[in-house]
């Protein structure tokens, strides 16, 4: 686990949170740039993106934002040693199975790729966590389960559903979630 106190350069503060949700953008560079270019433009003072980043390279775009970063590995994520070297450079929060992003209320969002249906299960069960968000069906959703909302952006490379790429902003004040299309 991710301890919020092990994430650099950010500041948990009781302002608006807004926190820029991607996944399975499968070393497709140019729009993952784009998608964390417009989460930013957006006010996401968070990025988190929920696995299948695949291209270790890309580990610095998700630093270049200039907020706070979180990635955990996919079941595409083959090379995660490296990938956890990546992340170290750039000051990048990572985890391979999950990883929870602090809120700033003394609560935490759970991410994780999604491909392991029972952990995200037991996740969504446990109730201990508002929001689970994760990837891997490369299908938008936000589905509420009691008090917990599981929340997946869609997919930056090879979307099924809506059939173009797509990033999502969690308000965490207004509880709301924006599905945004990426050029």
């Amino acid at each position: 686990m991710i301890a919020p106190s092990t994430a650099p350069n950010f500041q948990v503060n009781s302002q608006k949170m807004l926190i820029g949700l991607l996944s399975d953008s499968h070393a497709n560079t140019l729009r993952l740039e784009n998608a964390v270019a417009l989460l930013v433009r957006q006010g996401a003072g968070i990025i988190v993106h929920c696995g299948d980043i695949v291209a270790t390279g890309d580990v610095s775009i998700l630093a270049a934002g200039g907020v706070g970063a979180y990635l955990v590995a996919g079941n595409m994520d083959r090379r995660t040693a490296k990938l956890a070297e990546e992340a170290r450079t750039h000051g990048v929060n990572f985890a391979t199975d999950f990883l929870e992003v602090p809120l700033g209320d003394g609560r935490h969002l759970i991410a994780l790729h999604g491909h392991n249906e029972q952990l995200l299960r037991e996740f969504a069960a446990g109730g201990q966590f508002p929001y689970i968000c994760h990837g891997h069906t490369h299908r938008a959703a936000d589905n509420t389960y009691g008090q917990v909302r599981v929340i997946c952006p869609g997919a930056l490379a090879h979307p099924r559903w809506p059939k173009h790429p797509t990033v999502a902003i969690l308000d965490t004040d207004a509880d709301t979630v924006k599905f945004i299309e990426v050029g």
